[in-house]
C-alpha cells in the first residue's frame, strides 16, 4: 500500500512562515477561544525557532532575515489574549 505524507499547507509570507516556525517550537500558542497568538515565554522554544531560522530558512531568504522575521513577530504579540477576561481584572 502507497502511503503519502499529509502535505503541509503552502506558507506565502515570511511573516507566515515566522509564525508557523515559533508555533512549531512552541514558542507562540494560539488562544483556543479567540484565535489571537499569544507569547509562552519559553526561552527554549525561542532558541529553537531562531536555530531554525539559521538552519533552515524558506528558500530564496538569507538566515540574518529570516531570524529577523522570527523577532519581529515575537515582538508584536503579548502573552494574553486581549480578548479573554484578565485574571487581575479591577471590576
Amino acid at each position: 500500500m502507497l502511503m503519502t505524507k499529509e502535505k503541509q499547507p503552502a506558507i506565502r509570507t515570511l511573516r507566515g512562515w515566522a509564525i508557523s516556525v515559533l508555533s512549531e517550537a512552541g514558542a507562540i500558542r494560539e488562544c483556543e477561544e479567540h484565535g489571537w497568538m499569544q507569547d509562552r515565554a519559553d526561552p527554549h522554544a525561542r532558541d529553537r525557532a531562531f536555530q531554525i531560522a539559521r538552519t533552515d530558512p524558506p528558500a530564496g531568504v538569507s538566515s540574518q532575515v529570516a531570524a529577523i522575521a522570527i523577532a519581529e513577530v515575537l515582538d508584536s504579540i503579548g502573552d494574553t489574549c486581549p480578548e479573554c477576561p484578565s485574571a487581575d481584572y479591577w471590576g
